[in-house]
């Protein structure tokens, strides 16, 4: 009897390992190098985490949602101003770096942009920074952000604009066909070396 031939596995790549550990490190951070990129988010991102939420010009009244926080820089700054800031973030690393930043200042959950778990207009402001890069299906998860916020709610998002799927004027289309309204965006300079940042401003209608 013969036996099949296998074909024998594809050797991995210089490339693809690279591709691979940068993922593990930003994409989907998991394990030592998630952590290590949780580090050099934290240095590499403070000052776009921090202008998002100065723009925000959170209330002591108001109910937070950050998506992705990452290592919680934003989150951190966040739980300081409002009166409630949940943390929605699919990497075990990154929310055991926000618990240790944040303490019980806030709510962490496992979820992402599509899945929020959040009730129906529960959340006055959704906060995410270079995080839209990662959405698989941005419709979904444009959709899911403005079916949590309360009518009148507000949205800003901000991303390394060479890192886009799209444009940033693509991007708000997207946003106005989930329902967003008085759509703006910019760009803007973060401090430092950081890349510049594509920023988004959107409202739910009252």
């Amino acid at each position: 009897m013969s036996i099949p031939h296998q074909p024998a596995p594809a050797p991995r790549t210089a490339t693809g390992t690279l591709d691979t550990a940068f993922d593990r490190a930003f994409g989907h951070p998991a394990g030592l190098l998630g952590r290590l990129g949780g580090w050099v988010m934290a240095r590499g991102n403070a000052g776009t985490e921090h202008r998002v939420v100065d723009l925000a010009r959170l209330e002591p009244d108001e109910i937070v949602l950050v998506v992705g926080p990452g290592p919680g820089i934003g989150l951190d700054a966040a739980g300081r101003l409002a009166g409630e800031v949940i943390g929605v973030e699919p990497s075990a690393e990154m929310r055991a770096l926000c618990l240790e930043r944040c303490g019980n200042r806030v709510e962490l959950r496992d979820g992402s942009a599509a899945r929020t778990g959040s009730a129906d207009a529960s959340a006055d402001v959704v906060l995410t920074v270079n995080n839209v890069e990662l959405w698989e299906d941005r419709a979904a998860a444009f959709a899911e952000l403005f079916r949590v916020l309360r009518p009148g709610g507000r949205m800003l998002l901000s991303a390394h604009e060479k890192g886009l799927p799209v444009s940033r004027h693509e991007l708000a289309d997207e946003a106005a066909a989930a329902g967003f309204t008085d759509l703006q965006t910019w760009t803007w300079q973060p401090p430092g070396f950081a890349p510049l940042a594509a920023q988004l401003k959107a409202v739910k209608p009252a």
